[in-house]
């Protein structure tokens, strides 16, 4: 009985480890995408740039979609995809 105990226990560590990483992995992820329009292009799988201003970049994914990517507080996000402040 002790021992399963410890292996149920070693099993949900484990799992909570790999969550924690995951979480981690996915925040650095988005963290580099939206810091240049660059990342945020390659992030957004875009393989051709169609338009590019100082705040605004139009491309064309390898799917064909035609995509608008925006600048919004020094980040790069997809055009009606803006991060909402829902505690205002």
């Amino acid at each position: 009985m002790l021992r399963r105990g410890k292996i149920l226990i070693t099993v949900v560590c484990s799992l909570i480890v790999i969550c924690g990483a995951f979480c981690v992995w996915q925040f650095v992820t988005l963290q580099k995408a939206h810091s240049t329009f660059e990342n945020y292009y390659a992030f957004r799988g875009c393989s051709q740039l169609l338009e590019r201003g100082t705040d605004y970049g139009v491309c064309k994914t390898s799917s064909g979609q035609t995509e608008k990517i925006v600048l919004y507080h020094g980040r790069w996000y997809l055009d009606g995809d803006l991060p909402e402040l829902g505690f205002l």
